[in-house]
């Protein structure tokens, strides 16, 4: 079973840990990632002050684990962290800040929230349904940007290994449009959540929905069940 995973260079040992030992692992990676100076950060927090300090911080990736001392300096001593995904949660822990709550999805956490100020902390173009969703229910939300993902040009030899690989791991919707033109119909595509699936579900038919064991085990039932109705009989 081949398996391609593209995260950048570095961010790829997670999945290593609970694909089965059938997995033969590639790493593609399709996007890579721009960091802010946390001065720049920092001044752009002092724009989206509220009145008081911020009651919620919500922290929707790994990513912005630098930002979290600057960002928390904003937030009441006994201020909420929501996080989204365990590799957020364990980023934020492994700053020394409690996490209070973890979701699945940005819509996930915004449905768990019932306070504010909230502070949230993404990607220069994180999907606003985070944000929107909380100023719907009356809550005030506040969006700092830490970081930009872009897209890496694919070259034949990546397009190659996505080509024929039995399945991707595919950690945003940013990643998936660098790569769906090159992959398969029949390649089983593994998201971490319901927003990165939903971005595939709009174009690829085949998709799973959890970056773990059990989830590692029926793909590889999946990936078997396809070789065998492909072989001559």
């Amino acid at each position: 079973m081949l398996v391609v995973v593209t995260r950048e260079a570095g961010r790829n040992d997670s999945p290593r840990e609970w694909l089965t030992p059938a997995a033969t692992i590639l790493e593609v990676p399709l996007t890579t990632t721009s960091y802010r100076p946390v001065a720049d950060v920092a001044r752009d927090l002092g724009r989206v002050a509220v009145a008081g300090p911020f009651a919620v911080l919500a922290v929707t990736s790994a990513r912005s684990r630098d930002y979290l001392e600057v960002a928390w300096r904003a937030c009441a001593p006994d201020a909420e962290v929501w996080t989204v995904g365990p590799a957020t949660s364990a980023a934020v822990a492994a700053a020394g800040l409690a996490v209070t709550g973890e979701a699945p999805s940005a819509r996930a956490l915004a449905e768990r929230v019932t306070r504010g100020p909230v502070l949230v902390l993404g990607a220069r173009a994180m999907r606003d349904e985070l944000p929107a969703e909380l100023t719907v229910r009356g809550i005030d939300a506040r969006v700092v940007a830490c970081y930009e993902t872009v897209p890496v040009e694919l070259d034949e030899a990546a397009r190659t290994e996505l080509a024929r690989a039995d399945a991707i791991l595919i950690g945003a919707p940013s990643a998936w449009r660098v790569a769906r033109d090159a992959v398969r119909p029949a390649t089983w595509v593994v998201v971490p959540g319901e927003t990165t699936a939903a971005a595939v579900r709009a174009d690829h038919p085949r998709v799973l929905v959890g970056w773990r064991a059990e989830v590692a085990r029926r793909l590889e039932d999946l990936v078997a069940g396809d070789r065998s109705s492909q072989s001559p009989q």
